[in-house]
């Protein structure tokens, strides 16, 4: 196995998927010439040509308009959002159409297409460029979401999302983009769209992350378990919708406490949505509140004050140390 950052393991996925199965086609702003304005995209222009790595107008509502033409036609359209925060240009395409076409033709139609976006803060960028609004896609019925946190589950969830009968909204998190590296098997690996990974076991306390906070976390929970004699089991979500719960409520049933983190505002968010599934099914197993590690409900701060906003492993141990003694 080789390692990898997560834009050569999303390129390797791309790369990959390309090759089998010619019907895959990447499209969106400067991702044939240039290769991406984050390089994930980087090389296939040349291997594949400008027919399947189409750059794209600066038009966000007509990008995933026209993708879902061309997936209701036969083909599987891989879009680009440069930025997450340019999305809602495309929202009325997403959810008036994308996500209704199999409903509305009881399911003769299907619209196969994957949507990347980087997403999330802590790299310093401009406005409209570091949110973490995943559950706003989550909430429209029949889109999944999903959210890597690694090289290696960063391919085989895009593998999987290529192959996905349905519209699925693919958000990278950027700040992961270059952070570590991880080996990544050269081989095909897919992963299951729709269930989390227990990354590690554990009896006294469950901790649910996602995406860029699953370092942060882990980190986290290790400073913990070398101060005090505690065994907590560790959950990466993956998949935002659909949700696996199963997964974190038999957790909570064995641990009794669960702490989320979020990178997202606390308001309204996915750990609300946790927290719900929890109290639905395991509220008699809870020896104390579940907490929530999450942003602020403020717009992201710029540059300096960005890093005072977003969770990090100091609030993240004390959030565990807090449900672990209450």
């Amino acid at each position: 196995m080789v390692k990898m950052n997560m834009v050569q393991a999303l390129n390797l996925a791309l790369e990959q998927e390309m090759t089998r199965d010619n019907s895959v086609i990447v499209l969106g702003e400067d991702v044939g010439v240039d290769g991406g304005v984050f390089r994930v995209t980087d090389g296939l222009y040349d291997k594949f040509g400008g027919e399947r790595v189409i750059d794209t107008p600066l038009a966000e509502s007509t990008i995933f308009g026209g993708a879902i033409g061309m997936a209701m036609a036969g083909l599987k359209p891989v879009t680009e959002m440069q930025f997450s925060g340019f999305a809602y240009f495309m929202l009325a395409q997403l959810e008036g159409h994308a996500s209704r076409y199999r409903s509305r033709t009881h399911g003769l139609w299907s619209v196969p297409l994957v949507v990347r976006m980087p997403y999330g803060g802590a790299v310093r960028a401009l406005e409209h460029h570091s949110e973490s609004r995943e559950a706003t896609f989550a909430h429209f019925p029949g889109v999944k979401v999903v959210i890597p946190s690694t090289p290696r589950n960063a391919r085989a969830l895009l593998a999987a999302s290529i192959r996905d009968p349905d519209p699925v909204v693919f958000m990278e998190p950027k700040r992961s983009y270059r952070a570590f590296r991880e080996e990544v098997p050269e081989e095909e690996e897919v992963l299951e769209i729709g269930k989390a990974q227990v990354v590690q076991q554990g009896s006294d306390l469950t901790v649910v992350a996602w995406g860029a906070m699953m370092r942060s976390t882990l980190q986290a929970v290790a400073a913990i378990q070398e101060r005090r004699s505690v065994s907590i089991e560790l959950i990466d979500l993956l998949t935002i919708s659909p949700m696996d719960g199963n997964t974190i409520v038999s957790s909570v049933e064995k641990t009794g406490r669960c702490l989320v983190v979020q990178e997202a505002p606390k308001s309204f968010g996915v750990a609300s949505e946790i927290i719900a599934k929890i109290n639905d099914k395991a509220l008699l197993s809870l020896e104390a509140p579940v907490k929530r590690v999450t942003h602020y409900d403020v717009v992201t701060p710029y540059f300096g004050r960005e890093l005072m906003f977003i969770p990090d492993v100091e609030r993240i141990s004390r959030g565990i140390e807090e449900t672990l003694d209450f």
